[in-house]
Order: structure tokens, then sequence, then C-alpha cells
């Protein structure tokens, strides 16, 4: 599809306008890229441009159970920016282990073009967001992972098992992503796991 034809008001630097409607519209595309998990009234499959809107509400919902000096504005930047790689590398189901061998590599390249897009003082805001986010070293970056993690624990909870049913997951396995949401906060953290174990008591998860 050719972009539209440009229509710029006295003053605006139209170059800079156009780079980032151009990422705009490339950032349209998350629409159609599919998460493995259901909604949760189990309708359909929830695609990542939703996932990414619900964690920026999640992060203000939560932003009290996040640790002390949290920036929550640098949170809901990084959950709503770091589901963007996905359009070129597709979304990597967090037991794909096969797939997770590539994900990194997959991902990195899709920031180098689609960051790129901005302009550079915004490309280099975003990919150092996105960088932040997966490197989990600063207090934002591991409350945005930790409600990442969350969400679709929540999901699969409310759709009898979801994910984990069809994909015979592990209580094992589902623990590890425990331990990164109780890095972010602990009161999230303690949360999952009572979940967890209210799952395991249901019979949603597979023998090891």
């Amino acid at each position: 599809m050719t972009e539209p034809a440009p229509v710029f008001a006295s003053g605006v630097d139209h170059e800079r306008l156009t780079s980032q409607l151009r990422f705009i519209l490339e950032a349209d595309k998350l629409k159609r890229i599919l998460r493995r998990n259901m909604l949760v009234d189990g309708s359909r499959r929830e695609n990542d441009a939703e996932h990414s809107w619900h964690l920026a509400l999640t992060a203000r919902i939560f932003a009290e159970y996040a640790p002390e000096g949290t920036d929550i504005d640098r949170v809901v930047e990084m959950v709503v920016l770091h589901d963007i790689v996905e359009i070129d590398a597709g979304d990597t189901f967090v037991y794909d282990t096969q797939g997770a061998d590539s994900q990194a590599d997959r991902e990195r390249a899709a920031a180098e073009r689609i960051y790129a897009l901005l302009p550079e003082d915004q490309a280099e805001r975003t990919r150092a967001l996105w960088e932040e986010f997966e490197a989990r070293e600063s207090r934002e970056a591991r409350f945005a992972k930790a409600i990442d993690r969350l969400a679709p624990m929540l999901a699969n909870w409310h759709t009898e098992g979801g994910t984990w049913v069809r994909f015979k997951v592990t209580r094992e396995q589902v623990m590890e992503k425990v331990k990164i949401i109780s890095e972010g906060s602990a009161a999230l953290g303690s949360y999952a796991t009572a979940l967890i174990e209210d799952a395991d008591r249901r019979g949603y998860f597979a023998s090891p």
C-alpha cells in the first residue's frame, strides 16, 4: 500500500513527521500478530497490540506493588514498545525451547530495522528502552517483565489451564517464570505463587 500524500501544517519539520508517521503505520502491524494465549473469556487468541495495551494499563493499576522509586512512566513506555519487534520476529511461545534458540537474534534484527524508522533521537530512546527491558537490570525493567509474565498466567487460570493444558506445560516450568515475577515485585510474586498452587490443585499442569 502506498503512503498517503503528506499534508503538513506550516512550521512542521516535514522529514521528522514523515519518519514518525512511518513508524506509527508500521506499528499498526502489531495488531495482526497473534499470541498463544486466549482472551480471559476464552473466545479467541489475543494479539500483540492488545497485550501491550493491557500491560500499560496493568503497570498503572499495579504501580503500588512496584519497588519503591520505580518510574512507572518508564515502565509504561517499555511495555508499549517491547513487543513491536514481533512484527518481524513473530511471537515466540514462552515454553518453546526450540524457538527460544533463535529468538534473541530474530528480535535484535527486528529492533534494528523497526526502531530505526523513527527520527534519530526517538530511535535511540526506543531502542534503549527495548534493550533495558530485555536486560532486566533496572527496577523498571524487572517490574515491566514481572507484569509481562503475570498476564498470561491470569489468562490461563481463567481459561481452565489455557496454554498450560494445550501444550502440556508442567508446574515446574511455570514456577521458573514466577521467579521472574518475584524479581520485579515481591507482592506480585507471592500472588503468582498462590495462583500456580491453585492451578496445580485444579489439575491444569502436565506431569513432569
